[in-house]
């Protein structure tokens, strides 16, 4: 890396400071990446779109302009979106593809460089000039990132952020400066901090204005405005003007003040400055945009990452049939992820299994019954059907089995905690000997995530009981991810509502001679609203459930199976 150069040069000829915002999603967010994995971002309702506009709304209010950081992904999920920000006089700059961490990888990070640009400009028709990483900020042994940059094609980068006394041997990396990469000039731009008591505190917005107290804030930034000459340099995320976005469970305590504190506050926050102080993009204040001209490029066509209409597409013909029952209680929002899962679900099994779909809502407080029609009303093959009452998730599975008109009926959670794509595993085993495939968490081959310790041990604990009275001797009972052979099933008489009528159906059907398999699955804590589930009514209904079933096997039910080996779909 070249010497450092003076940063006279950079200033402009008026007072103005630079305005950065992160265009991204709620759920692309590194908080959250605990509970939400890359490969499921296409799942969750995009709300992308409201927010980036209610941003450029905003911006145009008071006469700013930013340069936007975009993920590489989102540029070719929603191009026209993208294309927007800059026919709105905004800089587009690149985030990386994905939000990941890259900073260890050299190699995967230049490819992850070259991707996200050559997205944005597909997108855009623009030259990308900058880059911000997706994850953390630039540590100072992290300096390796600006030479493959500068070498990727972009001009400038805007990563650093210094806190505490990280770069307390450079003082002069507080301010934007420029250094020589292979003998051409590269701009870094740090976000802003200021010193105390001899620690750099960062003052740039996000998380930090969320969380420290506004007065402080105010001064700090007041107080860089008077005495530096050096632009101050602002950020927020778009997702932060969204204080209704959907709450995610499973998130530690830490990162949920991090993701959620004071989101209802940041919109105030940013009007404050932006009407207080003139800002512009870093394009804009440095003079880049006449170095590189723009010059032809082809718009390539890109995939949506999955985010369409909400209609769930037709598959042809010649494939087996397969009802699938979706039984709903107060799912309004779970309803939009919902869709998104089972439109993956469609595209990647359609080619073996015909689905229909049957949503049963059981008399829902919320606006369920209308978010289905407003989600899935356009679909063909969707069929809805609404309980008077509220009879518990048994019952409605039972109404979506006699409502199904084929022989392979599958139940499944609302809420998609178990991956529904497991029914292209799940269905061959039902064979013709077989009645029911039941999903397994706690199968040997089976596991969990982010469950909550005291939900395993009252399932594993049930489930250990249910295996002494049952003549199957199965892992799990409680699940109702299952595959149904509707002529076995739809004559089951379920006594019991709530969850323990799940276990009722299985243990009914055992006691009738009915062949049930075991499939391991994996079992993921809902992520979007709240578990119907109460805890000391659950364990009462089991008990009661657990005595019943043991008298009806002393009554005398059918013992046609009792010799059978039960066997694993993994034996």
């Amino acid at each position: 890396m070249g010497p450092q150069l003076s940063t006279s040069s950079l200033e402009p000829r008026q007072r103005t400071h630079v305005l950065t915002i992160a265009l991204e999603d709620y759920f692309h967010v590194t908080p959250l990446q605990t509970v939400i994995a890359q490969d499921r971002w296409y799942r969750f309702e995009m709300r992308l779109e409201a927010s980036t506009r209610r941003t450029l709304d905003l911006l145009d209010e008071c006469g700013a302009r930013a340069t936007f950081f975009v993920l590489g992904w989102v540029a070719d999920a929603a191009p026209e979106l993208v294309r927007e920000v800059t026919a709105r006089g905004h800089e587009v700059a690149a985030k990386g593809y994905h939000h990941q961490d890259l900073r260890s990888r050299r190699e995967a990070f230049q490819e992850d460089a070259v991707r996200a640009r050559e997205a944005l400009e597909r997108a855009t028709q623009r030259p990308v000039l900058g880059y911000r990483l997706a994850q953390d900020w630039l540590r100072p042994q992290d300096l390796w990132v600006l030479e493959v940059l500068a070498r990727a094609g972009y001009m400038y980068d805007s990563s650093m952020r210094l806190v505490l006394r990280n770069y307390a041997r450079e003082p002069w990396r507080q301010f934007p400066h420029r250094t020589l990469i292979d003998e051409r000039p590269f701009l870094e731009v740090p976000l802003s901090s200021t010193r105390v008591l001899g620690c750099d505190v960062p003052i740039a917005g996000g998380n930090y204005w969320r969380q420290f107290p506004q007065t402080l804030v105010k001064h700090a930034i007041a107080r860089w405005d008077r005495q530096y000459e050096a632009p101050f340099v602002m950020y927020f995320h778009t997702w932060e003007l969204d204080p209704d976005q959907p709450r995610i469970n499973g998130v530690p305590l830490r990162q949920q003040i991090r993701q959620y504190r004071n989101l209802r506050k940041m919109p105030g926050m940013v009007r404050y400055y932006l009407e207080r102080y003139k800002f512009t993009s870093i394009a804009s204040y440095f003079d880049l945009e006449h170095h590189r001209s723009a010059g032809p490029m082809a718009l390539a066509g890109a995939p949506a990452a999955g985010h369409g209409a909400a209609a769930i597409v037709a598959q042809p013909p010649d494939r087996t049939a397969v009802s699938v029952v979706v039984p709903c209680f107060n799912e309004q929002e779970s309803l939009p992820y919902l869709a998104n899962t089972l439109r993956s679900v469609v595209r990647t099994l359609g080619d073996r299994y015909d689905f229909s779909f049957i949503f049963v809502d059981d008399c829902s407080a919320d606006q369920t019954w209308q978010t289905l029609h407003a989600v899935f009303g356009v679909t063909p093959r969707c069929t809805f059907v609404r309980h008077e009452r509220n009879r518990g998730v048994a019952a409605a599975i039972q109404t979506g089995l006699r409502a199904a008109s084929t022989d392979i009926v599958c139940s499944m959670d609302c809420d998609c905690t178990y991956d529904p794509h497991e029914l292209g595993r799940m269905i061959p085993l039902l064979a013709e000997d077989v009645d029911v495939v039941t999903a397994s968490p706690y199968h040997p081959l089976g596991r969990v995530k982010n469950v909550p310790r005291w939900r395993l041990f009252l399932s594993t604990g049930l489930s250990r009981l249910y295996r002494l009275i049952l003549r199957q001797k199965l892992y799990t009972y409680t699940s109702c991810f299952r595959v149904y052979r509707r002529q076995s099933a739809v004559g089951i008489t379920v006594e019991r509502g709530g969850f323990f009528g799940v276990a009722e159906m299985l243990g009914r059907l055992d006691l009738a001679g009915r062949r049930i398999v075991e499939y391991p699955a994996a079992l993921e804590a809902r992520m979007l609203g709240r578990s119907k589930m109460k805890v000391l009514r659950t364990i009462a209904g089991h008990l009661s459930l657990l005595v019943y079933l043991v008298h009806l096997r002393l009554r005398g039910a059918p013992r046609t199976l009792e010799s059978r080996v039960h066997r694993t779909a993994h034996e």
